[in-house]
């Protein structure tokens, strides 16, 4: 019986997104700005899970990241004020979404280049269309029925391979 409730709790908890405590100091804002950290919160990576962000994420420690972004954003900061403080201390590496400059090229353009580069390919296949057969070459005379070696020059391994099969 106690099983049952505490899965009915979780799932109920899942659902509602209530799955990961907040930490003890922090205390959710208004629902204006505790939207606001919540989507800020949804930018930024967590530094243990890797692939999820800190407002998705139950470590202690996105907890305590997403606590600094609460306080951040009581303090009045902007939404790239608090996104600037995090690089600053994780790296470029904490952006779920890396900025479209520099190096970061590479990420949002590799793929639509492989993409173009494989329409290319197919298109330039499809032109050519099916290969043409070879015409066969003709020769004035035919050809002579080739003759067989005679046992003597035969190789010692064919002579006996063809006496098991003679018997």
């Amino acid at each position: 019986m106690n099983a049952a409730l505490l899965s009915l709790t979780l799932a109920f908890s899942l659902l509602t997104g209530q799955y990961a405590p907040q930490q003890g100091g922090s205390q959710p804002l208004e629902p204006k700005l505790e939207a606001r950290v919540q989507q800020l919160g949804k930018q930024l990576r967590c530094a243990v899970c890797q692939g999820v962000s800190i407002a998705d994420s139950p470590a202690s420690m996105a907890r305590a990241q997403l606590d600094t972004v609460r306080e951040l954003v009581a303090e009045g900061k902007t939404d790239q004020e608090v996104v600037d403080y995090f690089v600053a201390r994780y790296g470029e590496w904490v952006l779920l979404e890396p900025t479209a400059e520099g190096f970061n090229w590479f990420v949002w353009l590799g793929p639509v280049a492989l993409v173009a580069l494989g329409a290319v390919v197919i298109w330039r296949q499809l032109q050519r269309g099916p290969a043409e057969p070879q015409p066969a070459q003709q020769t004035a005379a035919p050809a002579a029925p080739t003759e067989t070696p005679s046992k003597e020059e035969e190789d010692p391994y064919l002579q006996a391979v063809r006496r098991e099969l003679e018997r």
